[in-house]
């Protein structure tokens, strides 16, 4: 099947991959991918798949031009996996068991990197991931502590890490994950050198444990919740003025924080941010039936650039995996529901607070146009688009992200 291999061959290359290999258990799935009017399925029998075609309950289907592009060494944006294409490609389609799909989305996701593998001329067995590798990951000497926030009569125990010394830099996670996001920055002595960077974790998320007597499950995240999280534990952890930096939810809470609070802010960058995200919203991440340890990872996988090394990509999709019931699904909640500044944003004052906003040309959530769109609607912003960087700008690719970072922080008035 033109542009893949022969059936056969990728079939025998799946059955002795070794990703493939560790998933093999006692069940059973069959999906096929779709090119034109041709199609080949992938039967998994007690795990292994078998050497012929069997009946599929979904397929991933798309015309040989699509394929054409999403099996590019380097794929253009938005056809770099499954979930990028089928948010942004008009023509690439889930058809049939959408819940077969979703409990199953890891498996698809590794038999296409198999077929990409084949189809790039390289001999099996795949590499776990297709993304290069950047060297090792430098180990951050950080420091760690808790400080008690209080929030509507709720006291939380906020666990944060810091790193470097000089002004405050306020790192904040994205949705579903925490601080260890920030560990490639806290280990760049071009910006440790000269700035203390602070990480907390929601409550929830990572070593902040969620409040006494909470039903697991309940997390909700609001604005009002998330602001007087930030600005308590602010207080909390002594924090003096400082930069506020952060990313996709985050992102979006720091335009809240320069409407809101400018003046306690000696800059604002908001990273992968727009005044309204739609649709990113999932019921999968929640469901009964669908195991949310597999099934997130696979979620945010294509958010991240195809060029950002794989040592940091491994680094998130395993963080995703290790979150707590429904905590991921309780802060979309607030990243494409509760978010709503279009009313807002206008009315951002930049000259009480420096304002910056980039975003990385490979996010398919909040794209590069969204972004900029937002920006153009706030006097003063600067904008710019980030290249081959996604969605997790100072977790995917942390040197290349520094290259943006460092002009601005470089930039700002001391106080």
């Amino acid at each position: 099947m033109r542009p893949f291999s022969a059936a056969a061959v990728w079939r025998a290359a799946c059955r002795h991959d070794p990703a493939l290999s560790v998933w093999a258990g006692e069940w059973s799935a069959c999906f096929a991918i779709e090119c034109d009017a041709e199609a080949v399925s992938f039967d998994f029998v007690n795990g292994v798949v078998q050497p012929s075609d069997g009946a599929p309950s979904f397929s991933l289907a798309a015309p040989g031009a699509v394929w054409e592009k999403f099996l590019e060494p380097v794929p253009p944006r938005h056809h770099h996996g499954i979930f990028a294409m089928l948010y942004r490609v008009e023509k690439f389609q889930i058809k049939g068991d959408m819940l077969a799909f979703m409990q199953h989305a890891h498996l698809a996701r590794r038999v296409l990197e198999i077929g990409k593998w084949l189809a790039l001329g390289r001999a099996s067995p795949a590499p776990v991931s297709l993304a290069p590798r950047g060297g090792k990951r430098a180990v951050p000497m950080v420091t760690g502590g808790y400080v008690p926030v209080t929030v509507a009569d709720t006291t939380y125990q906020i666990y944060y890490e810091t790193a470097g010394s000089g002004r405050d830099l306020l790192c904040m996670h994205t949705a579903g994950a925490d601080g260890r996001q920030f560990h490639g920055l806290m280990a760049d002595p071009c910006i440790t050198e000269s700035h203390r960077l602070v990480a907390f974790d929601l409550p929830w998320h990572g070593k902040s444990p969620p409040p006494e007597a909470a039903i697991p499950g309940s997390w909700r995240l609001t604005t009002e919740l998330y602001v007087d999280l930030i600005m308590g534990f602010i207080a909390a952890a002594g924090l003096h003025h400082p930069i506020a930096l952060g990313a996709s939810m985050s992102g979006e809470i720091c335009l809240e924080l320069a409407y809101r609070h400018p003046e306690a802010f000696s800059g604002i960058i908001a990273c992968e941010a727009c005044e309204q995200v739609t649709r990113r919203q999932t019921h999968w991440a929640a469901h009964p039936q669908v195991n949310q340890s597999l099934f997130v990872p696979e979620w945010i996988r294509n958010l991240s650039a195809p060029q950002s090394p794989a040592e940091w990509q491994e680094q998130i999709t395993w963080q995703y995996g290790q979150g707590g019931p429904a905590v991921f699904f309780g802060d979309i909640a607030f990243y494409s529901g509760d978010w709503d500044a279009r009313e807002r944003v206008g009315r951002i004052d930049t000259n009480r607070c420096p304002l910056f906003m980039l975003t990385g040309e490979y996010d398919y959530s909040c794209t590069v146009e969204m972004s900029a769109a937002t920006a153009a609607k706030i006097p003063g912003v600067r904008f710019q688009a980030m290249a081959g960087i996604g969605h997790f700008p100072f977790a995917e690719n942390p040197p290349l992200f520094a290259e943006y970072l460092l002009p601005i922080l470089q930039a700002l008035p001391t106080d």
